[in-house]
Order: structure tokens, then C-alpha cells, then sequence
């Protein structure tokens, strides 16, 4: 199969590098020239700088790996020629174009995965597993904290210039750091309410929020807490869940997942990682991709999913500017 990949900055060289480590080297690159990333790294892979000159090449898929404001712009079209798409998180840093995506995926028929790779972090699969056969009873209430330094993500650029630090191309905590929302969507169902304060309080100088504390209300009744932050050092991402019969804990560093019960208060391991690397994630959500484009596999994302995480990060900024909760059923 013959893959498309638009756009060359981190991600977008990760995808490549998974797709060759998986076998997959009809490869061709859609790239503005914007990225830090130069041409040179890439050899003789074809790079061309059109939309429509890459849709020539008659891609079966795409790997869109833009900043998010521009998803959609490629998205779409792509679309409507029936190419399957893996499209970068979030589907957007708005409504609009997405039914137009929408439309076109069901008009051509493509497949569509969104990059959500926390679903396929061994961890969490087994927190999921554990809730569904009733490990400790009916789901509550949950925390999730991730706080990460912003500065230290790309060493090789400024990270004020980035997508995750710029409004208009959709950065911002919310959207950049989305992947709570949308694994606790995965496990629990989805939201109904939601209501969210953010706030710029670092020294960067950024036009984007950089913290933002989260409640959201789903519909099987959990109630969630979520904290985002773009300032902390050591970096912290963990998650709590608290049901009637007990708890499970999860740190996403040492992928150690800890119960405890009302029969035995001592915290005990129930599940930890096998040697396993961040990129563990991204190849088998790639693996899973090349799947889906074949008709071997149903999508772990689809675009359903991936519109509703959407809806519910657009609900938090939403219910930060109006000062109220929003309701996110219609």
C-alpha cells in the first residue's frame, strides 16, 4: 500500500519511522516547508509541496500530521477521493468542516483513525478490562493529572512558535493535552456536562491557556476531575479511580496499575508494563492503522469518537469563557 504523510515535524516523523519499522516503504511526503525538519533527512522518498500533486500518486492512505487548525483543509479532500485517513489529535480546534469530513468519509468510504494513541497503552487496556469485570465495583468518580514542561518537548525549535503555543493553530493545554479526555470518554462513556476554568499563569508569555481544571459529569454518573498543565517539572501523569468496592491507581511513568479494597486498605499491584517504550504506543496504534486500511480490523478511533473528544474540549473552553457549566447532549 502506498502511504501519504502530510506534514514532517515530530509526529509526522514518528509515523514515518513506525511505517518503515513495520515494513511499509511505499512512501511519499506533502510538506509546506514550514517544519524544522529538513528535506534532506528524508533521501529520495518523493516530497511534493501541492494537495492535489500527492493525491496524484493515488495514496490508499493518508497520515495527516499538521498543526490542527489545518487538519480539516487536507482532511477533506482526501476524503472525498475514499483515501483512509489517520488524522493527528484533535480532529480540529473547531466545528467547522467538520460535517464536510463527515460527509465525505461516508460518501467515499474511507477509514479513519484518530491518533489517540493512549488507546493503546497496555495500562490503561488493562484498567478498562478490570472495570468491565467489576474489579472494584461501579465506577464513581475519577482523577486525572497531567502536567508536563512545554519548553522541553522540542529542544530543537522555539517552543513559542509551535503548534501547542499558538491560538491560531490550535494549541492551547485543552486541546494539545486532550488524551485524558478522550481515554476517560473510552472508558467510561460519554459526557454529558462539563465545566472548566483555565488560566495563563506561566512565564511564557503564551496566548493560549496553559492550566486548565476540569469536571465532567458522564452519563453512566461518574464524575471526573481533570487537571492539564503546560509549567511542570518533573512532568506528571496519573489517574485515580474510585468505585464502590474499592480503587485502582495509575502512573503513566513506571505503568505500574495499583488496587486497593475495602477488605485490604495496602495498595497491591495488579498490573505492570513489560519493557516498554513511549513509542510502544504509537507502533502498535500505527500497526493497528495498517490493519484498518486493509479491512483486517475495525477502528480503535473512528471519526465518531474522535468528534465527540472534540465537542467536549470546545465545551470545557466554552464553559471557561461563559463562567457555567455547559451541557454537552443535545
Amino acid at each position: 500500500m502506498k502511504y501519504l504523510i502530510v506534514g514532517y515535524g515530530s509526529i509526522g516523523r514518528r509515523h514515518f519511522q513506525n511505517l518503515k519499522n513495520l515494513g511499509e516503504d511505499d512512501v511519499l511526503f506533502l510538506r509546506t516547508g514550514r517544519s524544522t525538519l529538513e528535506d534532506q533527512e528524508l533521501g529520495s522518498i518523493p516530497i511534493e509541496k501541492d494537495l492535489q500533486a500527492a493525491i496524484r500518486h493515488r495514496p490508499d492512505a493518508a497520515i495527516i500530521a499538521t498543526p490542527t487548525a489545518i487538519h480539516l483543509d487536507l482532511a477533506i479532500p482526501l476524503a472525498e477521493e475514499g483515501i483512509s485517513l489517520m488524522i493527528e489529535k484533535p480532529v480540529s480546534n473547531d466545528m467547522d468542516g467538520v460535517d464536510a469530513l463527515m460527509d465525505a468519509v461516508n460518501s467515499a468510504r474511507g477509514k479513519i483513525l484518530i491518533g489517540y494513541q493512549f488507546r493503546f497503552h497496555p495500562s490503561l487496556i488493562f484498567i478498562k478490562k478490570a472495570l468491565d469485570e467489576g474489579l472494584i465495583g461501579e465506577p464513581l468518580s475519577v482523577r486525572a493529572h497531567w502536567g508536563e514542561y512545554l519548553p522541553g518537548w522540542h529542544p530543537w525549535e522555539d517552543f513559542r512558535t509551535s503548534y501547542s503555543a499558538r491560538r491560531d493553530l490550535g494549541g492551547g493545554v485543552i486541546l494539545t493535552l486532550s488524551h485524558p479526555l478522550d481515554y476517560l470518554r473510552w472508558i467510561f462513556g460519554s459526557a454529558d456536562s462539563v465545566t472548566a476554568e483555565v488560566a495563563r499563569q506561566s512565564y511564557f508569555g503564551l496566548d493560549v491557556e496553559d492550566q486548565a481544571e476540569l469536571i465532567i459529569q458522564f452519563g453512566s454518573g461518574v464524575l471526573a476531575s481533570v487537571h492539564l498543565n503546560y509549567f511542570q517539572r518533573p512532568s506528571e501523569h496519573s489517574l485515580v479511580i474510585r468505585g464502590s468496592e474499592g480503587s485502582l491507581h495509575w502512573d503513566y511513568y513506571d505503568g505500574v496499575v495499583y488496587h486497593s479494597s475495602p477488605i485490604n486498605t495496602t495498595r497491591d499491584q495488579v498490573f505492570a508494563l513489560e519493557p516498554f517504550e513511549r513509542n510502544d504506543m504509537f507502533l502498535a496504534e500505527m500497526e493497528h492503522f495498517i490493519r484498518l486500511v486493509r479491512g483486517e480490523a475495525l477502528s480503535a478511533c473512528d471519526l465518531e469518537d474522535g468528534i465527540e473528544t472534540l465537542k467536549l474540549c470546545l465545551g470545557a473552553l466554552r464553559s471557561s469563557a461563559l463562567g457555567q457549566r455547559v451541557n454537552l447532549v443535545e
